[in-house]
């Protein structure tokens, strides 16, 4: 089992007492984020329960789980906003999320609009539970962007069903791009906003695993190329035994290229202050 770099009450502690002039970041495992910027902490598709494993057990789709988890959700009482990307456990977790909610009561709760009754099923409260959708702004600095998983899969009643975030914090911009792959207007959406770090999932696409796909490794890195960002941090590895990529292929994509943009390999539990030079 990999450990986190920091958990517990001492990965909250690190959270909570940071000083933020400038953004910082921390991995949580999976595709989770907290982000904090001055005062305000945010957290981005938290997977911090086992409900996953327990759902698949003795079934022909174990979850087995590679990272242990940093955070006991209910201890979490400093949360201001959290995004969910998609309907998926591991991004909308049934074992995080209401628990989040009751340890914090002043965070809004941000879905998919389509997601709204099923959030508040799960046992959020429906009055700090708010759908949203592409092409919507939140809170004045959080941009909603559609996300392919692996389609749009966008109606009319409904709306898009997969989202991505930008958040502009200050002079840093980061984009979290949920579960994803390239689709055409993907590079037109994201180019405008001067994306300074781009966390994206490198996992892949692979039928046998028999669970949607995202980028692999090369479309992470050319999304990133595209767009313009400075930085590119990978996600959607380490979790579960059966849908993971080895990170060191990663790391020997980008040695193996000259690019503008720079990558940094997060651990679980590390935090990490976003260079804004």
């Amino acid at each position: 089992m990999i450990q986190p770099v920091n958990s517990g009450r001492s990965l909250l502690d690190e959270i909570e007492q940071a000083e933020c002039p400038t953004p910082m970041i921390w991995w949580l495992g999976q595709s989770g984020f907290a982000i904090k910027h001055r005062e305000r902490i945010v957290y981005v598709d938290p997977y911090l329960s086992e409900s996953l494993t327990k759902k698949y057990k003795d079934t022909n789709k174990p979850h087995i789980r590679m990272t242990e988890c940093p955070l006991n959700p209910a201890e979490i009482t400093h949360a201001d906003l959290i995004f969910c990307s998609h309907k998926h456990s591991d991004h909308l977790d049934p074992g995080t999320i209401p628990a989040m909610m009751a340890a914090s009561p002043k965070a809004s709760l941000f879905v998919p609009r389509s997601l709204v009754d099923h959030t508040a099923n799960m046992g959020a409260p429906r009055d700090r539970t708010f759908g949203t959708d592409a092409g919507a702004r939140v809170q004045g600095f959080v941009h909603v962007i559609p996300a392919a998983h692996e389609r749009l899969d966008y109606s009319v009643e409904t709306g898009y069903p997969y989202v991505g975030f930008v958040i502009r914090l200050g002079n840093v911009t980061v984009y979290h791009s949920g579960d994803c792959v390239p689709y055409p207007e993907l590079v037109d959406h994201l180019r405008p906003f001067d994306i300074t770090v781009a966390l994206l999932p490198i996992n892949g696409t692979d039928p046998k695993r028999g669970v949607t796909g995202n980028f692999n490794i090369e479309e992470a890195v050319q999304l990133a190329e595209d767009i313009g960002a400075e930085w590119i941090v990978p996600t959607h590895y380490d979790m579960f035994t059966f849908n993971t990529v080895d990170v060191n292929d990663f790391l020997k994509h980008m040695d193996s290229r000259r690019l503008r943009t720079r990558h940094k390999v997060m651990q679980c539990g590390e935090g990490w202050r976003i260079p804004t030079d």
